[in-house]
């Protein structure tokens, strides 16, 4: 089968969430998680299901997908968080747009549950995503893998997801949103599940919009 789409699943500790979320993958998709110095064994399980596993010894959000995006082959390249907040199977709804040249780079607008999304995680997301003209700076996403490296993105934290949207925009791609569904996460988020996560990805998003 002809590989149209690699899928980057960042990973800190996602045991829990890991099976599910690969049992959902799409048959045109690639997985690769990168392992980004878990302690539960989550590099041995993905591999055990199948994955592709990249080890990203660097800590930070950003390294991990970077070193997932350098491992990707396929023409067009997806990001997802591997916690179960995203289903896999909403993932052709974002690539679609880029594989048909429709779009350059898509975004999946979150539709959250109840529980999913804790208040000050969506009001941070809120005001930063208005700053760029969106909706949702959505964890699910997808573009070209030539013309994301192109872009060369430097933040390796939590800024990489706000400086690939800054860069698309300041080069002129045509960034689509669409809606996918945002369920309770598996496990206890490293990020938006505590308020000092939530202002460590704040920080370092701010340093990214005052470049």
């Amino acid at each position: 089968m002809h590989l149209m789409v690699d899928v980057v699943l960042p990973v800190l500790n996602e045991r829990e969430a890991l099976p599910w979320v690969l049992e959902r993958m799409p048959a045109d998709c690639r997985p690769i998680v990168v392992d980004n110095g878990s302690t539960d064994g989550s590099g041995a399980l993905a591999r055990s299901l199948g994955a592709t596993v990249v080890d990203e010894p660097q800590p930070g959000f950003g390294a991990a997908c970077f070193a997932g995006l350098c491992a990707a082959t396929a023409d067009v390249v997806c990001f997802m968080d591997c916690d179960a907040s995203l289903d896999p199977c909403e993932l052709a709804g974002v690539f679609g747009p880029v594989l048909a040249g429709e779009a350059d780079l898509v975004l999946g607008a979150r539709k959250a549950q109840p529980g999913a999304w804790p208040l000050h995680a969506r009001v941070a997301n809120r005001y930063l995503a208005r700053r760029l003209d969106l909706r949702d700076l959505g964890p699910m996403r997808a573009a070209r893998r030539e013309d994301l490296l192109a872009l060369r993105i430097e933040d390796r934290r939590f800024g990489w997801p706000l400086e690939m949207v800054l860069r698309a925009q300041r080069a002129g791609w045509r960034v689509q949103e669409v809606d996918v569904p945002y369920l309770p996460r598996q496990g206890r988020s490293k990020v938006t599940g505590t308020v000092r996560g939530t202002v460590r990805a704040i920080r370092d998003m701010r340093a990214v919009l005052a470049q």
